[in-house]
């Protein structure tokens, strides 16, 4: 494997569990963990964007 190869895999898993953590906080379901989890950075990105105060808190 190459270095690229592995930072592709870490950049997915990474993202997967940034997803599940906020899912989790906002729905306490492990149903929605899953879900969201398997969307990984879209879910991350789109809680950014829809979170009052967007990007900048």
């Amino acid at each position: 494997m190459s270095a690229t190869n592995n930072a592709a895999q870490a950049g997915i898993g990474l993202g997967s569990a940034i997803a599940v953590a906020i899912s989790w906080s906002q729905h306490e379901s492990i149903l929605w963990a899953i879900l969201q989890g398997f969307f990984g950075w879209f879910y991350v990105i789109y809680y950014a964007f829809t979170r009052p105060g967007g990007l900048v808190g």
